[in-house]
């Protein structure tokens, strides 16, 4: 029976111990290329896992209130885009009125805001003089400028009641981010979900409120 083995071993050039050296060598290659692997994917896993900058871009956004005087305006960012926040005054209030003949969506059918901030001044209720849009020109996403003069504007109108203009391509929002007529924007711009509590306002929350 031994003969045969060593027959056969011999008819493949190799003796049975040879043969034995190979599948031992063979299976720690095998080993290590199966280590070697695990390593080479590790790195791409950790890679598809989000960075603690990316979640927190998304996270929601705090703004004192308390500092921010009637007729002033702030930006904040969140999820990258500028947040206006916009404390009106009694007559910026005023001029919301005087506007809605020239406005494309006065009623805020067609845009995107929280169910408690579809109004004329498209605002918590609670704290109605406060404007919270996000800066963006719903046209090709460009950032409008604050025209916040009542009065005549060479980009607003002889008959201003202040707003945002567009520069990219002459769009006009009034001081509720409503979006004039015959202009190239056709919608309104977006107010973020937020909350308000002991003049902080958190920007990404809306507080329980269906949104």
């Amino acid at each position: 029976m031994a003969d045969n083995q060593v027959s056969s071993a011999n008819a493949e050039g190799m003796s049975v111990e040879d043969k034995k050296r190979r599948r031992f060598l063979t299976g720690i290659t095998a080993g290590f290329g199966a280590v070697g692997g695990a390593f080479a994917v590790t790195p791409f896993v950790l890679s598809m896992t989000p960075s603690e900058r990316a979640k927190n871009a998304g996270a929601p956004v705090q703004h004192d209130l308390s500092k921010i005087q009637s007729g002033q305006m702030v930006k904040v960012e969140w999820r990258g885009k500028p947040v206006v926040l916009l404390k009106r005054s009694d007559e910026m209030m005023a001029g919301l009125d005087k506007v809605v003949d020239k406005l494309a969506d006065p009623d805020s059918l067609s845009s995107s805001q929280p169910v408690y901030a579809q109004n004329n001044s498209r605002s918590d209720q609670s704290s109605p003089a406060l404007l919270v849009m996000e800066a963006v020109c719903t046209h090709l996403g460009c950032s409008p400028v604050e025209k916040l003069a009542i009065g005549p504007d060479p980009q607003m109108g002889p008959d201003s009641q202040g707003g945002f203009f567009c520069p990219c391509h002459g769009s006009k929002f009034d001081l509720a981010g409503r979006v004039y007529k015959n202009v190239p924007a056709t919608t309104n711009m977006s107010v973020p979900p937020f909350a308000i509590a002991d003049d902080i306002i958190t920007i990404g929350e809306d507080g329980g409120r269906n949104a």
